[in-house]
């Protein structure tokens, strides 16, 4: 690791259905004829922005994996239209031929591509905003595109909490009409918002996790034994290019006025196991996921099929997000007609067990005995 010589300590060297005609929007993107800003970049995918806040809190392994998981799910999902008719006892949902666009959004890209990301802004931000890119002769949106919330502001609406939907939107700086905006709001506040502290304790705890996880050895003490004495400018330099060659190198080499004296971290404390099983634990709360969807032990309930795990993660992550998408989709619908996720299929089980929570054995009674 380290070579040391001479008499002088701070000499050392260390090595180194059919739809209705359709028309354009008002404005629109790179295929619309309007030349406003913030329209005209639209489609221009070299201008879109993910976010810095999003694209940091996907670097912890727990929340990318509680995104995917949600997203996956509407990855694979079919949308629905359908109406309600009183039957004389209660309201009955009766299926109707859906638009095209149920089957594609957006023209370019498929809607198990769409969707996901739609998800993506409501689960980080807490809200998304899709570009109306032409409509129907009755007015209705016909098709449409997602505008990456990274690239959007809205000055009459500053987060993290939303209160409505905003009247003055910009992508990229250049003003678009809010009459050509679908806005979808989360009823949870963006999640990048609610724990800042927990997204950042979790990098720095990979920082530190990967920092020890560089060098096979233990971190230690470096003391000078004898030789010159060295000043604290000088104490500090000989210790970071200790580090350094410590970081690339298994064997260190020291003169006779040096020691180093190993701590007794073992490799599970020195990798942090327990401090990152625990913070996983934390972002599983904060994601709103069940923890043994992320791996985590938990021991209250006993893991039994696929199934439940499906039907937890819609139950108790995703349904509140994919509500909100249909519900804001629905309001581009003429009035009485509604879009739904065809969610049945997906948690669709057969003699399957649900999660329950596990029990003592207990003692067998007298008359069981005696039977």
């Amino acid at each position: 690791m380290g070579l040391f010589s001479g008499t002088k300590v701070n000499k050392a060297a260390i090595s180194p259905q059919p739809e209705p005609s359709v028309q354009a929007a008002a404005v629109g993107g790179a295929y619309y004829s309007s030349q406003v800003a913030g329209p005209n970049l639209i489609g221009d995918w070299w201008s879109y922005q993910a976010g810095l806040m999003r694209n940091r809190a996907m670097s912890v392994a727990a929340i990318s994996r509680s995104r995917d998981l949600m997203a996956s799910v509407l990855a694979n999902m079919e949308l629905k239209m359908c109406t309600e008719m009183w039957n004389g006892e209660e309201m009955e949902t009766v299926p109707l031929a859906p638009r095209s666009w149920l089957k594609q959004l957006d023209p370019e890209m498929p809607n198990n591509f769409l969707f996901p990301w739609v998800f993506d802004d409501l689960f980080f931000f807490g809200r998304c905003f899709l570009y109306i890119t032409s409509r129907t002769k009755d007015g209705y949106m016909a098709s449409a595109t997602r505008l990456p919330q990274g690239s959007i502001t809205t000055p009459d609406a500053n987060g993290p909490v939303w209160f409505g939907k905003s009247k003055e939107i910009y992508f990229n700086g250049g003003a678009i009409d809010p009459a050509d905006v679908v806005q979808i709001y989360s009823p949870t506040q963006g999640m990048i918002f609610m724990s800042e502290q927990t997204i950042a304790t979790a990098l720095k705890l990979e920082d530190a996790r990967y920092r020890n996880a560089s060098s096979a050895i233990p971190a230690g003490v470096l003391k000078q034994t004898g030789g010159e004495p060295l000043s604290a400018i000088e104490l500090a330099q000989l210790a970071e290019a200790f580090n350094q060659a410590r970081a690339s190198n298994q064997t260190a080499a020291l003169n006779e006025f040096l020691t180093y004296t190993e701590t007794n971290a073992t490799p599970d404390k020195m990798l942090l196991i327990d401090a990152a099983e625990y913070q996983s634990k934390q972002i599983a709360n904060l994601c709103n996921v069940p923890p043994y969807l992320l791996g985590i032990s938990t021991g209250s309930y006993a893991y039994t099929n696929s199934d439940s795990a499906k039907s937890d993660l819609w139950t108790f992550g995703l349904s509140m997000y994919a509500k909100a998408i249909t519900s804001a989709l629905s309001q581009q619908l003429p009035r009485g007609t509604y879009v739904k996720w065809d969610y049945e299929d997906y948690l669709k089980t057969e003699g399957a067990e649900m999660y329950q929570p596990e029990q003592q054995p207990q003692e067998n009674t007298q008359e069981e005995l005696a039977t």
